[in-house]
């Protein structure tokens, strides 16, 4: 796996190379056009001085093969010919014997040509009588000018090399808190939760930061909740298994009546144990991330009479329920499980604490896209000191005969769904609303 280093090198410095490397071109092919440009201005200075000196020597003869100059006495550069001829083609003067062939004076200005199998740029100027051409050699032309992008190519290559060495230095100084931070993580031990302190640290890097001391502050409460769950889970389970393994050792001991009373009393504890066991498992899947969603939807009043049918079978005609006239068809917007579970123990709850000759209440609304379930009971009520202690595992009352773990189910399943749970209560019971979403149809 590459490297964060690497990969931000490679990437920046392509981009540098990319834009050095256009800058470069263009900078080389438009010193590459001027001193062509000199080149040709040389050849243009040459001619007219050429025709200047021409004018204050005495007469060229006017047949034949001309008169030899030497690159002195005409005051021509070194490596360039200069030619000398009438207008009839006739060559006057020249400066060179090299080379041989003459060179062509037809056309005014500059011209391209091959002389002895070698390319050539001349420069033709008329004067009077004369025509003058100066020319100079392409290859010495190109030799110039490649020496030339050679000795201005090389510090720019030298400098693209610098700046990528800077470039991986600096990326690795500005990666060095990344690296604090990992050796940090890698010291610590695998149960340490204690927040992360590193400093100085760039502001673009305390967001992480941030983040990871959350992590660990939730990750410490996941556990110490499973800690006391635990814990909780296993005083819970101490008592109905002491009390089943009691009174099968009675049954054993006993005959009759005593033995028939025994083993139900057990069997009520196995029941008990039962009902925990579910309890716990439910509240472990809900606050856990498995997923509910069967691709059942139910509506508020379905949810209703499913929850009425499966809280306490024996009492569910101790549960009034009048569905509203005008109720929404849309389904609840949450796992129907869920939805039906966090119903059923509040019915269940408020069955517990209602006396056996009293009815539960249950009624719903629906406002907008959301559906309110209110469960009111007619027991002794609740101090308003115990209210918050309500969804706490296995917190009860002195009065409660249940297992602690119903409301407490019912509050995972609100944090867990964007439901909304409210406790009011009353002189004459407990009154709990409720709220769960519905989707938009």
């Amino acid at each position: 796996m590459m490297s964060l280093r690497l990969r931000l090198s490679l990437t920046l410095g392509a981009a540098f190379a990319l834009i050095w490397a256009l800058a470069a071109a263009w900078m080389l092919s438009d010193l590459r056009n001027q001193m062509m440009f000199s080149l040709d201005q040389r050849l243009v200075a040459s001619a007219r001085m050429v025709a200047g000196l021409m004018e204050q020597l005495p007469a060229l003869p006017t047949k034949g093969e001309g008169t030899h100059f030497s690159a002195e006495q005409l005051n021509v550069p070194g490596g360039m010919a200069c030619q000398v001829s009438s207008l009839r083609g006739e060559i006057l003067a020249r400066s060179h014997t090299d080379p041989q062939q003459t060179l062509e004076a037809e056309k005014m200005g500059f011209h391209d040509q091959m002389i002895d199998g070698a390319p050539w740029r001349s420069f033709t100027l008329a004067r009077g009588d004369l025509r003058i051409t100066t020319a100079d050699r392409q290859t010495e032309r190109e030799a110039l000018n490649m020496s030339i992008l050679l000795a201005a190519s090389v510090p720019v290559g030298v400098a693209l090399l610098g700046c990528l060495c800077l470039l991986w230095l600096g990326i690795g100084q500005g990666l060095a808190p990344l690296n604090r931070m990992r050796d940090a993580l890698m010291r610590r031990s695998a149960d340490s939760l204690e927040p992360l302190q590193i400093q100085p640290l760039p502001s673009e890097l305390q967001p992480l930061l941030d983040t990871q001391n959350q992590l660990f502050q939730r990750i410490g409460r996941t556990i110490e909740r499973e800690r006391r769950l635990t814990g909780d889970a296993a005083h819970e389970l101490r008592s109905p298994l002491t009390a089943i393994k009691t009174h099968l050792q009675v049954a054993r001991m006993t005959d009759g009546a005593a033995r028939d009373q025994s083993l139900a009393r057990a069997e009520e504890g196995a029941d008990r144990l039962h009902r925990t066991l579910e309890q716990l498992l439910l509240l472990a899947r809900v606050e856990g991330s498995l997923s509910f969603d069967d691709g059942v939807q139910c509506s508020a009043e379905q949810v209703a009479k499913l929850a009425i049918q499966d809280a306490a079978s024996g009492d569910r005609q101790r549960i009034k329920f009048q569905p509203p006239i005008k109720c929404s068809a849309a389904p609840v917007q949450m796992p129907a499980v869920l939805s039906i579970a966090a119903l059923r123990n509040l019915l269940d709850n408020a069955l517990r604490h209602t006396p056996s000759d009293g009815a539960v209440e249950l009624s719903l609304e629906t406002t907008g896209n959301r559906v309110r379930f209110v469960v009111r009971d007619h027991g002794p009520g609740i101090a308003e000191d115990d209210l918050q202690h309500l969804t706490q595992r296995f917190w009860r009352n002195g009065q409660s005969t249940g297992c602690g773990l119903g409301l407490a189910i019912v509050q995972a399943i609100v944090q867990r769904c964007a439901c909304t749970l409210h406790f009011d209560s009353r002189p004459d019971g407990l009154r709990v609303e409720l709220t769960m979403p519905l989707q938009t149809v």
